[in-house]
């Protein structure tokens, strides 16, 4: 997806493979893997996630590490974070349900969400190459057309965001007059 994706977007990954197990304990004192997490998280414009579907649900490492960006309470990483998800799954429907999982816990979290288009990817060995590469033209079209979607919800969110933009406003200047 990196290779369909706009020139503008630069792509980090955040890793999350050595983070422990989120316990409120944690939340007096993170250990350094969560304060990284929650630094790469606020760094970035915006979170592409890119996952499969485990038993019909987010996978608990993923889930993991969303608790732990969005902890102490007061100091969500993902708030107002413009988000997108996608994934591949063998089966016929591909991550679908995962995706609608993540689509709750985002919300929650007051992470803005890419809606449309949605991608659930069934996931076939002759699509893709080993290096990433999608052989199928029709899926690169499909691809291709969801990144360049993604990249506009991240400016759209990120504009609406900006400093001075009505939403930062006091709630009285907020207001319109007729």
């Amino acid at each position: 997806m990196i290779h369909l994706a706009p020139e503008e977007l630069e792509f980090t990954e955040i890793t999350i493979k050595d983070l422990p197990l989120y316990s409120y304990d944690y939340d007096a004192d993170f250990p350094p893997e969560g304060r990284a997490l929650k630094e790469a998280i606020e760094a970035a414009d915006g979170i592409l996630f890119v996952s499969p579907e485990y038993n019909r649900s987010i996978p608990g490492a993923l889930k993991n590490a969303i608790d732990w960006g969005s902890r102490p309470w007061g100091t969500n990483s993902f708030a107002r974070k413009p988000t997108g998800i996608i994934g591949a799954s063998p089966g016929s429907i591909g991550t679908a349900v995962m995706q609608s999982s993540m689509r709750s816990v985002l919300s929650f979290l007051d992470a803005p969400q890419l809606n449309a288009p949605e991608a659930y990817i069934t996931y076939k060995a002759e699509v893709f190459g080993d290096d990433g590469e999608v052989k199928d033209g029709s899926t690169a079209k499909f691809l291709g057309h969801y990144m360049d979607e993604y990249a506009a919800f991240v400016a759209r969110v990120l504009a609406a965001n900006a400093p001075g933009h009505i939403g930062d406003l006091e709630p009285d200047a907020a207001k319109l007059s007729r």
